[in-house]
């Protein structure tokens, strides 16, 4: 049965249809990951699932008593809200006892890997509001949970954990996300939203990478469909060139059918032009240089945070470098280091004479946001030269997927994915001996950044990434830079090994500096933490179970107390009501004891 569905939805902004009777349904126990080209409508789509915004036609139909909960791109939180707050905010409209709700709080917290519920939310990280902004939907305890681009802007140690906790969750999801590492983890069934296909969607159970077979399987067999209808089709004009008599039945017929099949193929060619892909063919100078970059001891210090020492690069022609960190390790200021924009503390770079270097800013600092789309694109009139060729303005614009109304769109106006195309689309006029690309995926679609993929594997000079998408760093890569936050750095061969030497360093790191709390202690002659017992250690173990079984007690009898036939009774009534109080005391119990042993343990 299924949770939730739309039957037969339309939905048109300004010129641009993004639905035409789409009909879709999402299932108990699924876990969806929906993707499609930009401007195909995905955000669209979950804000008309959530509610939150009207079809022009159609309908959407859930099923009864089924909770929705949806997650925006953005997250937002009042100015002085804190972390257990906005747990708390969460759950206000829903029809529960008032104890159970710090109760359900302090569980999720827990669950989130907060260990102070009092924390300002301004205070945190973006991955850190990226949890809460989760956890904030999870308390309500949700039949399906709609997820709006929940990787975008998280560095690859929010982007792991939000990966674990889905597979560790017991929920029914559907996320948009252009990460397909993320997708092949925690999806097993892939929706993709395309009006390339007839119905407006192609639908694949399993993983990502079971998708991506039985796509290229179907768009295989429609094309093979297509050039037999053509040939099909040819037969009829042929034939009905000839004038057959429509007066005879059979000729009659022939007719209909014929036309059936022309608008049959013209529909299927339709479709198969919509489908066409972002261009991008970065121009290299021709340089035959072979070592263009060289960077030899150098050292940065920003904010009184030092992010790396003593850091070496040789970067050549044809190299493909990564730099991967966690947010505020250093990453955008090595880059720019690299392309001498900002100066080392110490140590040196060294450019190769009159190196040309194409920059990708991820903040798009290069980009007018008040300049017209058509200026943007080709600033001297409505002819583009590229390559020694000239294009007209139209042409270019469908290169980077843009349509001919769009051309008079203020840049600032278009999408993150939009204005991305836009940076590029400056990038590849100028030929570059070096590509230097700061998150150049963010809100990029999947089939653009397999676009972007394919172009970087081409360019003969040298690339510097830096990226969160793992698939792309471990394709592309030939060597790759890991910083740790802390002024350490390394070369790894892949993203894998540089997570699990950022989180060996990371509990390094806690272990030293739990040591030094200690040491620092001892003059003070302070009295040592109790540690737990055997007994207490094998009680601690087994609380959250014990909390657990407690509380779904507790709701039974409260259920119980709401039954009329208890109510009218008043024997009944009095005996409910003496054991709902005795089960409440023994939650209130067991939670005292369980923050008296984690006080124990340390971890209160």
């Amino acid at each position: 049965m299924a949770l939730l569905a739309v039957r037969d939805l339309g939905m048109t902004y300004a010129s641009h249809t993004l639905f035409d009777g789409l009909s879709l349904a999402f299932h108990a126990e699924e876990r969806v990951g929906l993707i499609g080209p930009n401007g195909a409508g995905k955000s669209t789509l979950l804000r008309i699932l959530a509610g939150l915004e009207a079809p022009d036609a159609g309908t959407v139909e859930c099923s009864k008593g089924a909770r929705i909960a949806y997650l925006p791109q953005v997250d937002v939180f009042p100015a002085d809200a804190t972390v257990e707050g906005s747990l708390l905010a969460a759950l206000a409209d829903l029809p529960m006892e008032e104890y159970e709700r710090p109760v359900r709080a302090r569980k999720m917290l827990r669950r989130l890997g907060f260990t102070d519920g009092a924390t300002r939310v301004a205070l945190l990280s973006g991955g850190w509001k990226k949890r809460l902004a989760i956890g904030c939907q999870l308390v309500q305890e949700p039949h399906l949970l709609l997820m709006d681009e929940p990787t975008n802007h998280l560095d690859l140690e929010g982007i792991d954990w939000l990966e674990r906790f889905l597979e560790r969750a017991n929920i029914a999801f559907v996320v948009t996300t252009h990460d397909r590492y993320f997708l092949e983890r925690t999806t097993d069934r892939i929706v993709e939203l395309n009006s390339r296909y007839k119905g407006g969607f192609f639908s694949s159970v399993g993983h990502y990478s079971d998708f991506l077979e039985k796509r290229e399987a179907f768009l295989e067999a429609e094309d093979a469909e297509r050039r037999a209808l053509a040939t099909q089709v040819r037969r009829e004009i042929e034939w009905l060139r000839r004038g057959p008599k429509a007066r005879h039945t059979k000729a009659s017929s022939r007719i209909d059918e014929a036309e059936e099949k022309i608008e049959r193929l013209s529909e299927a060619k339709r479709r198969h032009r919509s489908a066409r892909d972002l261009e991008i063919d970065f121009a290299a100078s021709g340089r035959r240089t072979h070592e263009l970059v060289v960077a030899e001891g150098i050292e940065k210090t920003l904010g009184g945070s030092l992010l790396f020492r003593g850091l070496d690069v040789h970067l050549r022609r044809g190299g493909r470098l990564g730099i991967v960190g966690n947010n505020a390790s250093g990453k955008t200021t090595l880059l720019r280091t690299l392309a001498c924009a900002v100066p080392p503390d110490a140590g040196r770079v060294k450019h190769a004479a009159d190196l040309r270097i194409a920059l990708f800013d991820q903040a798009r600092e290069q980009l007018d946001k008040t300049e017209r789309l058509r200026r943007a694109l080709s600033p001297s009139g409505d002819t583009v030269s590229y390559l020694g060729r000239e294009s007209h303005i139209y042409a270019w614009a469908s290169r980077f997927g843009f349509r001919a109304d769009q051309l008079e769109t203020r840049v600032g106006d278009l999408s993150g994915g939009e204005q991305a195309r836009v940076l590029m689309a400056l990038m590849i006029r100028e030929p570059a001996d070096v590509l230097m690309l700061d998150e150049p995926t963010n809100d990029l679609d999947i089939s653009s950044i397999e676009v972007l993929e394919g172009a970087l594997e081409e360019f003969p000079g040298a690339v510097v990434l830096i990226t969160h998408d793992r698939h792309m760093l471990d394709r592309l890569c030939t060597d790759l830079i890991g910083l740790h936050g802390d002024g350490h750095w390394a070369n790894y061969g892949s993203v894998v090994q540089w997570q699990e030497a950022d989180a060996r360093r990371a509990e390094e790191r806690e272990g030293a500096a739990s040591a030094g709390a200690e040491t620092k202690s001892r003059p003070e002659a302070r009295p040592r933490r109790p540690s737990l017992t055997l007994p207490e250690k094998q009680e601690w173990e087994r609380m959250e179970a014990r909390i657990s079984a407690a509380e779904v007690e507790l709701l039974r009898l409260q259920t119980e107390l709401d039954d009329p036939a208890v109510a009218t009774n008043h024997e009944k009534l009095q005996a409910a009501y003496e054991a709902h109080r005795a089960a409440r005391e023994k939650v209130d119990a067991l939670y005292a004891r369980w923050e008296e042993l984690e006080r124990k343990t340390g971890k209160a």
